[in-house]
């Protein structure tokens, strides 16, 4: 099974060898909680080798102050210029659900280029603004269920998209979510959407400094987590539970 690493000793060896290369990779949690930073750290590890990412930033997470810490604390890797390494990945800024819509139809273009990852950190963010839009506006006008079918089928085609990706071209996606409180239990935006298309599931969590990242779905290891700290390399453990 290919993998790529996430750019961390620790996560390499609790992911057994790293992120699959054939699926999606979902990393969910709340605020603060590190999915930015698992993020630019896989992006990081695959620029430093010369490869492509596509990084998608929905929330204004992308810092090239970060990817420059990454990159002079290298984890072994070879060194490189951190100005090289933000020149093979390819950002994408969309500000609303539109701009986001847009951006995926562009995505084959960029796939002439060698890809070796891509990265949507933020999948539901504009989705989330966009689907309390159509529930608030459409009351008013009276067709709130069909925008919000259609904003719906909008975001299904997209991580459908990024699976059909992923699976045909052997390119590994790792995308963020958020979560919400309901009934005192977290679930995640998108709820079924992104859980059917996600073949790993991952949740960080931050109980007052203290990072924990869970392993909730995954379709050859079973459940495990891992205590971590977040440093200006990266990511490593604290502890295992």
């Amino acid at each position: 099974m290919a993998k790529i690493s996430a750019g961390s000793f620790d996560l390499n060896k609790w992911l057994s060898g790293g992120y699959d290369s054939d699926i999606i990779t979902t990393i969910y949690g709340g605020p603060g909680t590190g999915k930015t930073n698992l993020c630019l750290l896989a992006a990081v590890s695959q620029a430093k080798k010369g490869n492509k990412v596509i990084f998608m930033d929905t929330e204004g997470g992308f810092s090239s102050e970060r990817v420059k810490q990454m990159t002079a604390n290298g984890n072994g890797d070879k060194e490189m210029d951190w100005n090289e390494v933000l020149k093979n990945i390819f950002i994408l800024k969309p500000t609303n659900f539109d701009e986001q819509k847009k951006a995926f139809d562009q995505l084959l273009k960029y796939l002439k280029d060698e890809i070796s990852l891509i990265v949507v950190d933020g999948m539901t963010m504009l989705y989330r603004l966009e689907f309390a839009d159509a529930r608030e506006n459409g009351k008013a006008n009276g067709d709130d269920l069909e925008r919000i079918q259609k904003v719906n089928a909008e975001l299904t085609r997209q991580m459908r998209l990024l699976a059909e990706i992923s699976r045909k071209r052997n390119i590994p996606v790792i995308v963020t979510n958020q979560i919400y409180n309901w009934e005192n239990e977290n679930r995640m935006v998108g709820g079924d959407i992104l859980k059917y298309w996600s073949k790993c599931l991952i949740e960080l969590e931050n109980d007052r400094g203290r990072r924990c990242v869970y392993l909730r779905k995954h379709r050859s290891m079973e459940e495990k987590s891992l205590v971590f700290q977040i440093w200006d390399g990266g990511v490593r453990k604290r502890g295992w539970i």
